[in-house]
């Protein structure tokens, strides 16, 4: 017997999608997905996230942001005592910001079930399907006498930019050790195992302005600087399990001047810890001769996103996965990305976590999908994984 309603769970996912909630203003989504947890009758609770979430806003984007906090939920289990066990607790999560373009979307349903958008924004399923189904599987378990263990959710802010809401999330809060987040495209049954440390890099270029027609020899081009320094490092995949990405360029006060400053953002992504601190010191030591050489200085500055993680295939967390999946006739996919999410903080924390394919495609763009079938599966996927904790 199934227990999902698939024209409410689609409605919920559609209602999401008219709300705006690009990264640091979820504050209307928080809202909705509040009225569901009340008309659910739900403990939740707040922190205190967004205060930090607006201090970010104003220094990243210059802009008065309108963020929400972390929503924690708990859904006490109703197993007959002789099988409670506090370690079987699962914390379920996904993020309710997306990224631009996210505002004024408006979804389109086709008659086999695909979900897009109007082709001028994103549709949002990154993560909208994931809220939508963990609220679907709440009201599931509400409605219905099914046993569970203890059931946690965390609804996050602004991951987006670097996972920034789980960041600032009370893990106090929290009492389970194994965590299944809705937030990978793809076919489902694919499940992110592990994925990689991310570093952003600051780099500041320091030359001497002088006017580019009369006195460009008194100049030191901090342009030319960045340029030389760029072309002698390698880029993309340096190493089986690294890449190395320079993102943005700015500076200069006139096509007419010789730029005195130049700043430069990048990342680092790496499956290992110490590969991140070789290539940060190389680009360190690559600027810095170039610019010794041209008679400017350079700073660079490392700042940690997050920390690599992996779960392996023996935790509990992966065993149950893989169990249940194989139960429904879904082909368990354990799978590398090389992109963050709320488990890189989850697993900082010693919640060990796998990330799920959730009914979202093509995403970070506008020809973003879903489908009403793969949105109903994973619901049933977390059923079955739950039941078989």
């Amino acid at each position: 017997m199934s227990y999902i309603q698939e024209e409410r769970l689609v409605q919920c996912f559609l209602d999401m999608i008219k709300i705006d909630s690009e990264s640091y203003f979820e504050a209307d989504m928080a809202e909705y997905v509040k009225k569901n947890l009340e008309d659910m009758e739900l403990v939740y609770s707040e922190d205190e996230a967004s205060e930090e979430l607006k201090e970010i806003c104003r220094k990243n984007l210059g802009l008065e942001g309108n963020p929400s906090n972390n929503i924690y939920v708990y859904l006490p289990g109703n197993l007959p005592e002789e099988k409670v066990n506090k370690e079987k607790s699962i914390l379920l999560s996904s993020h309710m910001d997306t990224v631009s373009p996210g505002n004024q979307k408006k979804a389109v349903i086709h008659e086999d079930g695909l979900i897009t958008t109007d082709g001028t924004t994103v549709l949002g399923a990154d993560d909208l399907s994931g809220v939508a189904e963990i609220l679907e599987v709440l009201r599931i378990y509400t409605e219905h006498d099914l046993p569970h263990p203890d059931i946690e959710v965390l609804f996050t802010p602004a991951e987006e930019p670097y996972c920034q809401g789980s960041r600032l999330a009370d893990y106090s809060k929290i009492q389970s050790k194994m965590a299944l987040v809705l937030d990978l495209s793809g076919e489902i049954g694919r499940a992110a195992y592990t994925a990689p440390s991310i570093y952003s890099v600051y780099i500041h270029v320091h030359g001497k302005a002088s006017h580019a027609g009369s006195a460009p020899e008194k100049g030191i081009h901090a342009l030319y600087i960045a340029a030389k320094a760029i072309a002698q490092l390698p880029y993309g995949h340096v190493e089986e399990e690294t890449t190395v990405n320079f993102g943005t360029i700015q500076g200069g006060d006139g096509k007419n001047i010789v730029p005195e400053e130049v700043y430069l953002t990048g990342e680092i992504r790496s499956m290992k810890k110490d590969r991140v601190t070789f290539w940060a010191e190389e680009i360190r030591r690559v600027f810095g001769e170039c610019a010794a050489e041209l008679g400017g200085n350079v700073d660079v500055v490392l700042e940690k996103e997050f920390d690599a993680y992996r779960v392996e295939e023996k935790e509990s967390v992966t065993q149950t996965f893989k169990k249940a999946a194989l139960h429904l006739g879904i082909e368990p996919r354990l799978v590398e990305t090389y992109g963050g999410s709320d488990c890189n903080n989850f697993c900082e924390h010693g919640i060990k976590g796998l990330v799920l394919a959730n009914g979202m495609n093509e995403i970070h763009s506008v020809r973003e999908y879903s489908r009403v079938s793969d949105l109903t599966k994973v619901c049933e996927l977390l059923l079955e994984i739950i039941s078989n904790l």
